[in-house]
């Protein structure tokens, strides 16, 4: 299998954990070149191809979906099909690709990267922060941003992770995981 990403792209890191965990290994190769843009014309990142069944995925959600249909037979991350379980982990999935994905990523940029001051844009993504806050591939989807976002948005701009003990608590044991912090190892900081 090859992932196409980059290594500080928190969507890369959520594809990385999930195979890891599953031991299927997957070597990270550079987007953006026209290579990379004949499977995913978006340019967007990341991208698997698996070849084992000979098919290219974009999108992380999609990606993790399949990674846990496909190569998690005995349920480490995932639960059996049909299942409330199944169903809800699938609903925090979508969650994180259109809610805390979107939210925590805008409220960096505006914070970190945007090169105006934005008050009422970091304001805004700040609130949805802290609107948002077992172990499965849910999980790990929230982790890539909520490591950034503790890093990017301090309590002078409204959020402090220590109002929030049980998330705090909560990433502290998913980032003790032995498959976490190899994909951790893999990721290049941002900030």
């Amino acid at each position: 299998m090859r992932l196409d990403g980059h290594k500080i792209s928190r969507d890369d890191y959520q594809v990385m954990s999930v195979n890891l965990k599953l031991a299927v290994p997957i070597p990270l190769s550079e987007v953006k070149e026209p290579s990379y843009l004949a499977i995913n014309s978006n340019g967007r990142i990341p991208a698997i191809y698996d070849p084992n069944t000979d098919l290219t995925l974009w999108e992380s959600g999609a990606i993790v979906e399949y990674l846990v249909e496909r190569y998690d037979m005995t349920h480490q991350i995932s639960f059996a099909s049909g299942t409330h379980e199944s169903y809800l982990a699938r609903q925090w999935l979508f969650f994180q690709a259109s809610g805390q994905g979107p939210y925590y990523g805008q409220a960096s940029w505006f914070k970190k990267f945007h090169t105006e001051k934005v008050p009422s844009a970091v304001e805004r993504y700040v609130k949805e922060i802290n609107r948002v806050a077992g172990y499965s591939y849910a999980d790990i989807a929230f982790l890539s941003w909520q490591t950034i976002v503790t890093r990017v948005i301090q309590k002078e701009d409204g959020f402090d992770q220590n109002d929030y003990p049980v998330v705090k608590d909560w990433l502290n044991r998913i980032l003790s995981r032995s498959a976490v912090k190899m994909a951790m190892g893999d990721v290049e900081p941002v900030v």
